[in-house]
């Protein structure tokens, strides 16, 4: 496809040869970043991020690209193994402290309350900031590896992670219920017409 913009120098060997793979990847796809971002729940300007190393893509947008590269098995593992030592050399940016909060029980009080000189009021609490919010839960690097994903996915997710016993008393339920159903459909039909 186009021409990609050069890689820092100052990447590590893991991260570089990962992206350059994602990129060797996106371009089998034939995929402009806005088709790629559509097929795979993740926006062009994160694609953008993730194929110019400046920031380490989600687990599971490695997965939906190889889904969309037709890619599957033994390569798909190897793009996971790839992933899991990129992102354990990628580098980090230092992250400013959070100043501590006081929330009162009951929870947070909108807006805030101070008296002169900026002090809260006694027994007033200001409401948490947004900015101050605590994070989604994070992967044991700090990266996030389980991104919203589209319903299509979550559906593999879901049948994968239940063994076929536990999905049968559902489906009998299902069919029980529908046969419900259908009884009281043609018992309210024979009434009605009666």
């Amino acid at each position: 496809m186009g021409a990609w913009q050069p890689l820092p120098e100052e990447l590590p060997a893991e991260v570089r040869h990962f992206v350059e793979q994602l990129r060797l990847l996106k371009d089998r796809t034939g995929m402009s970043l806005v088709a790629l971002g559509t097929r795979t729940a993740y926006s062009k300007s994160s694609w953008q991020r993730y194929l110019n190393a400046s920031q380490p893509p989600p687990r599971q947008a490695v997965v939906a690209l190889c889904r969309v590269a037709g890619v599957a098995g033994e390569e798909t593992e190897r793009f996971g193994v790839r992933w899991e030592l990129a992102v354990r050399a990628w580098p980090r940016e230092p992250v400013p402290p959070v100043p501590p909060v006081r929330v009162p029980a009951g929870g947070p009080v909108p807006g805030s309350v101070s008296v002169p000189g900026g002090e809260p009021a006694p027994g007033a609490e200001a409401a948490v900031p947004a900015a101050y919010a605590v994070p989604a839960a994070r992967g044991r690097d700090g990266y996030e590896e389980d991104p919203t994903l589209p319903w299509w996915d979550l559906l593999d997710e879901e049948s994968s992670r239940q063994p076929p016993a536990s999905r049968t008393p559902r489906l009998l339920l299902y069919a029980a219920l529908l046969a419900v159903v259908l009884l009281l459909a043609a018992v309210v039909g024979a009434v009605t017409l009666g």
